[in-house]
């Protein structure tokens, strides 16, 4: 079967196309020796741990399909997704054996995913901006669905989940009754998933370009078509106003800072004198720019593109300094191979960011990168202090807000590292 024909390469393709058959369903056999971390209720199953695929090769499973997980001795463990394209092979999502992955399962599951989010935020508003489904935090390994101001953004991050995408949509439609679903994508699910889609809208009306969010007092424009993630990181929400209170009078450098929101949010909220905002990217320092007005602020701020790392050695050759430095990079690590290269890079850019920093400053260091622990984030910025000879205070240890929750079993789901330190 090729890519063609597995994933249609158009979102219309895709929602005409049709879904997996839900009545049927696989016998995977994991083995004993594998099969605890499964029985914990962890959502991912890799290729090592199964043993076989009863009544068929692993390799000719057609992804998507509905499976039963058991161990060798064919006790039952849960109900999953299998795609033997995928590193990650079966993603679980029922551990009851009468609540096999029909409609009704599906529409139950968003359901909560729903509810919760209502408990916290205003959804008929249209200013508000929040994650609706965390993925395996709300047990839907492979969905990520935002909320903006009525306006659905729809991403699947797994290929065998995207080929059930009807009843899936369906029961959003159903809960929400948004303005418009649209579909973004990210990048390297072609390769890690198989899934060949592309970004654009599967009902209702386009989302507008921008549209606005309030967030603790402040507005934000945001692009949800094109912009970076989403649009917006929703998840830094309670971090920027927790940043803020340390910033009365600060001339502050917000590096990576994408849309402006730390920057602005310094300004409008916690009185900082200025801020200068570093970006790559000239579309996110547009709408940094615009933001900025919007928000009455803009005679304070100053907006920079360049990479961070050669900027930042530029300025700490010239000597400037300022009272505080917010670094919230990119996610560095994406395998385990590479957590160790990560971790390199967060120490030079902390020590960087220390080289412009007045002493006694404020750094706001922030990973995004899900496989680097807590307490690996803390001993990177120990070893930056040893380096560096100066002491670092941490006075607030922070992570993601309440709309991106951490399911107990799948500490994956813990990725935001956010730390509000004094340095001497």
């Amino acid at each position: 079967m090729s890519d063609q024909e597995v994933v249609p390469s158009t979102v219309a393709e895709a929602v005409a196309s049709s879904n997996v058959a839900a009545s049927a369903f696989i016998e995977v056999v994991v083995r004993n020796r594998r099969a605890q971390p499964f029985f914990g209720r962890h959502p991912w199953v890799f290729m090592g741990a199964v043993d076989r695929v009863n009544g068929m090769k692993t390799e000719d499973v057609p992804p998507g399909s509905i499976a039963k997980l058991v161990n060798s001795d064919g006790r039952f463990i849960a109900w999953g997704l299998f795609n033997p394209i995928s590193r990650i092979v079966g993603r679980l999502y029922s551990w009851q054996l009468d609540q096999p992955l029909d409609a009704a399962f599906w529409q139950t599951k968003i359901h909560q995913a729903v509810e919760s989010r209502r408990a916290m935020f205003d959804l008929n508003s249209p200013g508000t901006g929040c994650r609706l489904i965390f993925s395996e935090a709300d047990g839907l390994s492979g969905l990520t669905v935002d909320f903006y101001g009525g306006y659905l953004l729809v991403q699947f991050t797994s290929l065998a989940l995207f080929l059930h995408r009807d009843t899936i949509l369906t029961a959003l439609q159903a809960e929400v009754n948004p303005k418009g679903i649209w579909l973004r994508t990210e990048k390297g699910m072609r390769e890690a998933e198989g899934l060949d889609v592309i970004d654009g809208l599967l009902s209702g009306q386009e989302p507008p370009r921008p549209l606005f969010i309030h967030e603790q007092g402040v507005t934000y424009g945001v692009d949800v078509q094109q912009g970076q993630k989403t649009g917006c990181y929703l998840d830094q929400r309670d971090n920027r106003l927790a940043a803020s209170r340390y910033l009365k009078g600060a001339s502050v450098l917000d590096a990576f800072c994408f849309s402006g929101g730390f920057g602005i949010t310094a300004l409008k909220l916690g009185g900082a004198a200025s801020v200068l905002g570093i970006d790559s990217s000239e579309s996110a320092l547009v709408m940094a720019k615009a933001n900025a007005e919007l928000n009455g602020v803009a005679d304070r701020c100053q907006w920079q593109r360049d990479d961070v790392r050669p900027a930042l050695e530029a300025m700490a050759a010239e000597g400037r300094l300022f009272d505080a430095v917010i670094l919230d990079p990119p996610r560095m690590a994406r395998t385990r191979g590479g957590l160790d290269r990560a971790i390199t890079g967060y120490v030079r850019l902390n020590q960087l960011g220390l080289q412009v920093l007045k002493p006694g400053g404020i750094l706001v260091t922030c990973s995004c990168s899900g496989l680097l622990s807590r307490d690996e984030f803390q001993e990177m910025l120990a070893e930056v202090a040893r380096q560096t000879g100066r002491d670092i205070q941490i006075l607030e240890n922070r992570g993601q807000p309440a709309d991106h929750p951490v399911r107990v079993t799948c500490l994956e789901t813990e990725y935001l590292k956010v730390f509000i330190c004094r340095v001497s």
